[in-house]
């Protein structure tokens, strides 16, 4: 959904995300909503701004929101409130799973499948009866051998299997029932601390406010991304969502809020390891990758959209090495790089302590306050040979070597550091053009207002010219590992005495082409597998669809009279529909659920999808098509007419996901891998396959450990942007928010002795800081299982440099990783808190030094 389309929701819940402070621009339209009439509600574990603007406000202990979410599940079925016509239809309720799967109900917390010895799962048991589902996500597989790709063709021969009256003990709706029985409002309450009054109202106002004539919306950032069971969380989302009928309607959705600008974009053209541009998968050393052939076999699902695979891959191969890109090298499949594992940050930061990694680049990012065990990081920031940091002003990670914690407390000394630290100034983004991408889809370009000062460069700019410089370095170059860059592509003209590449130039690029005559693309049809046309991201087809005309440019609204779809203000991938999924605003015969949530519909007069929106549909597919299984149909012949959700293998919503999830096919309570309690739920503790570094220098705390006994969250602030840097230089944001804090309740702080602005000691088993106390009932003590559990919180945002400083929480937090995403834990750890200050101790290193 887009941002503004939250205006039409009739009930917003603003879960995992305390959008007010956070996401100020996008809580316009929440307030708008709420003008109109809409319930709007906050749960979180702070009472904050947004909070207080809310018609409901429901607090829950952080990491607990799979319990809270999974009693919503329950009590929507039990209380049968369901939207059944939209649900039985557009959603997989009805499918029969194998009869080996087993749910954690009857394994006390761990789904069938899972070998301890190697901590993941085998996903037989999860597969439809009688099939092997492809997984939708082009991540899936990207670092082991535990799920190979399987008989796909399975899916031509027939349908899955269902029982339409629900019955079958092995159909998703029986299974889902069993899963979440336990999740009643008084487990509920005793996981969370959310009394069960204010939850009941919760799921009731979503359910009152849902179905034909109704739709609700969930907003979330990474309040809900940065846990252990990250994935999980909003998968139990998009279940209460997909049951409710609130997906692909006006109103309806599940908002991922960004915390910077162009954070969908730099995920789309990915600044991502196991990704190619526009979610194709990148080729794995550890699967049948070695030939391209081989690779689109293991990884082309045979059904629904993404069967179309093979086009996309080729175009973005002719895209990157053009004439050097032939039939005969694989279209240039062999430069690609083959992932050998894991290569997110995690274990570039243990590569980095260990010694592995020579080097690293640092574009606009601060691992020093952003990064979690921050001086873990900084001991493998001074084991590299050199590290480059590009930044508008100094950051912390770019003076380490002389400022760090580690030189102040006298673990070490710039003497003792050999990394040789390049820091490059960078422009910001009033000087350099380009597109940004946002929190919906939408790509929008922004000229240059003013030149950069100095040698501040763009970030186009310090990529072109490297990869420039490597190519002549390279070019006379007879070893065969060259061949990648001696064929890349790379010819972009440049402009002004800097040479500054031209942007449109290579957004013209991701847009696509026709080898041929070099003339653009207008829509991701149009690509070919046969080296025809070239493509750098083939859901920006069309952003660019004639020369010379910039569709992210476009700045044309819709006016007060409607549609609201605003379709001619920039560019929203793909084919610039605001609303994903519109399929499923129509009924299976193609007729809007309602009058008041219209969005697209069958035009039977002209044989066509129609509407309000951009149809996320094959426009001329009728509603009463059905496929001819006795022809084993592909792609999308293999969908009917009444299948929204044409990127899963069946076109159906995956309230139970058999393919593609490390973790489990259902979400499923886990405590925090650092809690002050035990599960109540299950004897499994933590998600059974979550990331876990345990190793000198980050030590995990055990469950209930009573050295640290206090469960510890970090937030962000409105006027001290993410890391900091932006912010925390100019004078007037500092000012605002001139120093870090630790929130604790007024209980918690009259069993310590502490006062409001005293200073105290937060500690882990990763380290000590010290932070003044902001003494507020803000965050206030929970009730779980019986006893009494305190939540403490602190900005994550501050460090050593600019006006505004401060203690850098993340120094206390572990590395972990979510099992699918390998995204860090900052939501949900435990600490320890006192009164005091830790200078003595520094004083005592310093002499010692």
């Amino acid at each position: 959904m887009a941002l503004w389309d939250l205006a039409n929701s009739d009930c917003i819940i603003a879960m995992g995300s305390n959008i007010a402070e956070n996401h100020p621009i996008a809580f316009r339209f929440v307030t708008e909503a709420q003008r109109r009439g809409a319930t709007v509600i906050h749960v979180d574990p702070r009472f904050t701004r947004t909070s207080a603007l809310a018609d409901i406000y429901a607090p829950i202990r952080s990491g607990t929101d799979i319990a809270f979410l999974g009693g919503m599940i329950r009590h929507i079925l039990e209380h049968d409130l369901w939207f059944r016509d939209f649900a039985l239809e557009y959603t997989n309720l009805a499918h029969i799973i194998e009869d080996g799967y087993e749910d954690p109900e009857s394994r006390d917390g761990l789904f069938s499948g899972f070998d301890p010895d190697t901590g993941a799962y085998s996903q037989d048991t999860w597969q439809y009866k009688g099939k092997t589902v492809p997984s939708a996500i082009a991540e899936h597989r990207e670092q082991t051998k535990e799920q190979d790709g399987g008989d796909y063709e399975s899916m031509t021969e027939s349908p899955p299997q269902q029982d339409r009256t629900l019955q079958h003990p092995n159909c998703v709706y029986q299974i889902l029932r069993r899963h979440y029985a336990r999740y009643t409002p008084e487990m509920v309450e005793r996981v969370t601390g959310c009394p069960r009054a204010t939850f009941l109202k919760v799921v009731e106002a979503l359910a009152k406010n849902s179905g034909r004539a109704r739709t609700g919306a969930f907003t979330y950032a990474v309040g809900w991304t940065h846990h252990s069971t990250g994935v999980q969380i909003i998968r139990a989302c998009t279940i209460v969502q997909a049951l409710l009928g609130n997906v692909g309607r006006p109103g309806g959705g599940i908002m991922a809020l960004r915390g910077h600008v162009s954070i969908q974009g730099s995920t789309d053209i990915p600044t991502l390891y196991n990704m190619l541009p526009t979610y194709l998968p990148q080729p794995n050393a550890f699967h049948d990758h070695a030939t391209l052939g081989a690779y689109l076999k293991s990884e082309t699902p045979t059904t629904g959209w993404w069967a179309n695979m093979p086009k996309y891959v080729v175009s973005l191969l002719k895209a990157w090495y053009g004439e050097a890109a032939t039939k005969a090298n694989d279209w240039g499949y062999p430069f690609l790089p083959k992932l050998t594992g894991d290569c997110s940050q995690e274990p570039m930061t243990m590569a980095m302590v260990d010694g592995v990694m020579r080097g690293q680049f640092l574009l606009g990012q601060n691992p020093l306050v952003g990064a979690v065990n921050a001086d873990f990081v900084e001991r493998g920031l001074g084991r590299l040979e050199w590290l480059v940091v590009r930044d508008f002003a100094m950051t912390e990670t770019a003076n380490f070597w002389s400022k760090g914690r580690l030189i102040e407390r006298g673990e070490t000394s710039p003497e003792a550091i050999e990394t040789e630290v390049f820091f490059l100034p960078a422009a910001m983004p009033g000087e350099k053009e380009g597109t940004v991408t946002n929190t919906s889809r939408l790509v929008q370009w922004h000229d240059k207002v003013c030149e950069a000062p100095g040698d501040s460069r763009s970030d186009l700019w310090f990529i072109y010219h490297l990869g420039r410089r490597l190519k002549e370095l390279y070019a006379d170059s007879r070893e065969l590992r060259d061949g990648a860059i001696q064929a890349l592509t790379w010819d972009y003209p440049t402009k002004g005495a800097q040479a500054e590449p031209d942007a449109e130039a290579v957004l013209a690029e991701i847009n696509g082409f026709t080898v041929s005559d070099g003339e653009p693309v207008a829509t991701y049809k149009d690509l070919k597998d046969d080296g025809s046309t070239a493509c750098g991201g083939w859901m920006y087809c069309g952003i660019m669809p004639k020369k010379g005309h910039n569709v992210a440019r476009s700045r044309k609204p819709d006016g007060p009279d409607g549609p609201g779809s605003h379709l001619g203000w920039a560019f929203s991938w793909p084919s610039n529909r605001r609303t994903l999924y519109n399929r499923a605003s129509a009924d299976p015969e193609g007729r809007p659920w309602s009058e008041a949530k219209k969005l697209v519909w069958w035009d039977e007069a002209k044989e066509t999808w129609t509407g309000l929106d951009v149809p996320d549909f094959v426009e001329t597919k009728r509603p009463d098509y059905r496929p001819d299984w006795s022809k084993r149909p592909h792609g999308m012949d293999a969908l009917g007419g009444d299948a929204p959700f044409i990127m899963e293998a069946d076109g159906k919503s995956q309230i139970f996901v058999p393919t593609g999830l490390r973790d489990g096919p259902l979400p499923t309570h886990y405590e925090p891998i650092e809690s002050p309690v035990r599960n109540p739920l299950y004897g499994q503790q933590i998600n059974p396959a979550a990331k876990l570094w345990n190793r000198p220098g980050n030590e995990l705390h055990a469950p209930e450990d009573p050295r640290f006994p206090f469960a510890f969250t970090t937030f962000r602030l409105t006027e001290i942007h993410c890391g900091g840097v932006p912010t925390r230089v100019m004078p007037h944001t500092a000012e605002l928010q001139p120093e870090a804090f630790v929130e604790i309740s007024p209980e918690l702080a009259g069993e310590l002795g502490i006062r409001h602005l005293d200073w105290t000691v937060l500690s882990s088993l990763r380290g000590e800081i010290e932070v003044r106390a902001m003494v507020t009932e803000r965050v206030r003590p929970f009730t779980i299982d019986g006893r009494t559990v305190h939540q403490v919180g602190m900005p994550w945002v501050y460090g050593r440099e600019g006006y505004a400083r401060g203690a850098i929480a993340n120094v206390l937090l572990a590395i972990t990783g979510d099992a699918n995403s390998s995204i860090h834990t900052t939501k949900a750890l435990t600490v320890n808190l006192r009164p005091g200050r830790l200078t003595q101790l520094k004083r005592e290193a310093r002499r010692g030094r």
